[in-house]
């Protein structure tokens, strides 16, 4: 006699068939809560107030001319102009690179900014190349893995509010965006970015303002336009001039502190111009 053949018999295929349509059932219902969950869930801008809600840049700074590796910070002043509270106060800021410009271009004051020629709808940003980063710029060389390239570095720590401490801005899924919270009426915030140039060259460092991050909430000026503003910068590619001080610190080399014959002239001149 041979043994039996090496499968189910009837008396245990049909619980096993049982089994089996219970499991299917139960992934049926599983899928069919999921996929009730996704339709029909809350929407992230659910939340959101939609409308204008009316802000002042108070003052926005940048320096025009910098040194690679000397140390400086952005600096924008918001004022919520309106009556009722911005739910969620968010800068945009992404740097073009301005390839054309020579090496003695002359640029703007320091503090100053222009507004870019754009509609409420926000198509400068559209328009303009965007890299990964807002102080990097898009490189336009073919085959590269990561076409962002750093012209500053954002310090560790930063954003953060004026005579704080602490970090006060938290990066947004938005590309180049930072979340500064609830401003209410009246209210002014001070926003600090320290930032290290690593990348010579002219470059132009965009801001705009937001009142939310899901675009129902809008920033707007006195006369209703997008809130924004740009820094031409020009990054020299000759180093600061520094010693080690008292306390062991690098600072900067003033010409008061060459002595005698310690320095040239022209040295002096170098100096003055930092």
């Amino acid at each position: 006699m041979l043994p039996a053949p090496l499968e189910e018999s009837a008396s245990t295929a049909r619980p096993l068939k049982a089994r089996y349509r219970v499991t299917i059932g139960a992934m049926a219902a599983l899928l069919a809560t999921g996929v009730a969950s996704c339709g029909g869930g809350e929407r992230q801008d659910e939340d959101e107030p939609s409308g204008e809600f009316p802000v002042q840049v108070t003052s926005a700074n940048f320096p025009a001319n910098q040194r690679l590796a000397q140390n400086g910070n952005l600096t924008l002043s918001v004022r919520n102009t309106g009556e009722e509270t911005i739910p969620d106060l968010a800068i945009t800021i992404f740097t073009t690179s301005d390839e054309s410009s020579a090496e003695g271009t002359s640029t703007t004051e320091e503090g100053t900014t222009t507004d870019s020629e754009t509609d409420t709808s926000g198509t400068t940003e559209q328009q303009l190349p965007q890299a990964s980063g807002s102080f990097s710029v898009r490189s336009e060389q073919e085959d590269l893995a990561i076409p962002s390239r750093p012209v500053w570095i954002l310090e560790e720590g930063y954003p953060r509010l004026a005579e704080q401490t602490s970090s006060a801005g938290a990066e947004a899924a938005q590309t180049n965006t930072f979340s500064f919270g609830a401003l209410a009426p009246g209210e002014t915030r001070e926003i600090v970015w320290n930032v290290t140039p690593v990348q010579p060259g002219t470059y132009t460092v965009h801001y705009r303002v937001a009142a939310g991050l899901q675009g129902k909430a809008k920033a707007v000026t006195a006369d209703g336009s997008v809130p924004e503003g740009e820094f031409v910068v020009r990054i020299s590619n000759v180093p600061p001039q520094t010693r080690v001080d008292e306390s062991g610190r690098v600072v900067p080399i003033k010409p008061g502190d060459i002595i005698g014959q310690a320095g040239s002239g022209q040295q002096e001149s170098e100096l003055d111009g930092q």
